[in-house]
């Protein structure tokens, strides 16, 4: 589709023609407006792209790369894709890494009740699930708005259409934030109900209200607070714990070992939001305890793999920032610390 010219005295293609299968896909592909082009030019300033027809010529040290752009957008087009601003811009972002959008974002988990399409929408999504699929505990680390709890119950809700297994098991840590649980209205499922809450609206997302409660009614699906697992053997089952950086070690190993026969395990987390007194997270720590372990994998997701708004991006960016800023301060200051106390050890043994 895309033919590069090296006619450069370096034999690098500076100018590109990518050749659109059908004027039809034009419109969107550049765009209302040419807005989408526009945002292209701007991610790309030092390529010039002119289109015509069914035509688009690049020109510039870019050009290679922003054909194999226009080529990934065309097949996200012709599988139903709807281009906006976000989707090209994490298109963007994937082909600046080397990958292929269009194997990450066509990637179909399910269809919701609704009819819309469960999809990963960046490598990292894409990597999470490939992990749930290959493996029977899945950690999936990262900020909010990663689509971690979400992915989690759509993997559940596929596995349950398929047959895979006979429930899906929902759970997470009733940790007070701000509010203690003794002062919240209701019996104990009423007190626990807000902390499970975000596992209910992934659910009904994927299967309607009336679908969730009917499968809650009939025990397929179980919303639990953990503590709820303690003496239990989970067979044939899709479990998730959601927010387990508020778990005990204890709490923890608990979890992991209620795992039975024919099930799947996924555990998500963000490091970043212990709420445990004192700070003691049974998530902390994990990975190089379980790493190597066959059956088990943990998955990084970062503040590129956040899919809403986007200043949510920015923000974890801002604070992943600051994080990185104060780590290598301290890491400054230890290196002071120790090189004022190697000076103090040598005053002090010279002789005078």
């Amino acid at each position: 589709m895309a033919s590069p010219d090296t006619s450069s005295a370096q034999d690098v293609p500076t100018r590109t023609l990518v050749r659109v299968p059908g004027n039809h896909l034009m419109t969107d592909l550049l765009g209302s407006r040419d807005e989408l082009l526009d945002a292209i030019e701007e991610a790309f300033p030092q390529v010039d792209i002119i289109a015509r027809g069914n035509e688009i010529t690049i020109a510039g040290p870019d050009s290679e790369r922003v054909g194999r752009l226009f080529e990934e957008l065309v097949v996200l087009l012709e599988r139903g894709h709807v281009l906006e601003t976000a989707v090209l811009r994490r298109t963007i972002e994937m082909v600046n890494a080397d990958e292929r959008p269009s194997e990450v974002l066509t990637a179909e988990l399910l269809r919701t009740h609704r009819g819309g399409r469960v999809r990963p929408k960046t490598s990292g999504q894409k990597r999470y699930v490939d992990a749930i699929l290959d493996h029977t505990v899945t950690f999936g680390v990262g900020p909010a708005g990663t689509g971690k709890s979400w992915l989690a119950v759509a993997m559940a809700v596929q596995a349950l259409q398929a047959k895979e297994v006979e429930r899906i098991v929902l759970t997470r840590p009733a940790v007070e934030a701000g509010e203690r649980l003794g002062f919240l209205p209701g019996d104990l499922m009423a007190k626990i109900d807000p902390y499970l809450r975000p596992l209910y609206d992934a659910l009904h997302d994927m299967v309607g209200n009336e679908g969730a409660q009917k499968l809650i009614e009939r025990g397929i699906v179980e919303v639990a607070p953990l503590a709820f697992m303690r003496g239990r053997t989970l067979n044939s089952s899709f479990i998730i714990l959601d927010e387990a950086q508020n778990t005990t070690p204890e709490q923890m190993k608990m979890f992991l070992t209620r795992i039975g026969f024919g099930s799947k395990a996924v555990i998500t987390g963000d490091a970043t939001q212990v709420d445990m007194p004192g700070g003691k997270s049974g998530l902390a720590g994990l990975e190089p305890l379980l790493e190597g372990i066959d059956g088990v994998a943990f998955v990084r997701l970062t503040g590129s793999d956040v899919v809403r708004h986007r200043i949510v991006q920015d923000i974890v960016n801002a604070y992943d920032q600051r994080d990185a800023e104060r780590a290598a301060a301290e890491a400054a200051r230890e290196l002071q610390r120790e090189s004022d106390r190697h000076q103090t050890s040598n005053s002090e043994s010279t002789p005078t």
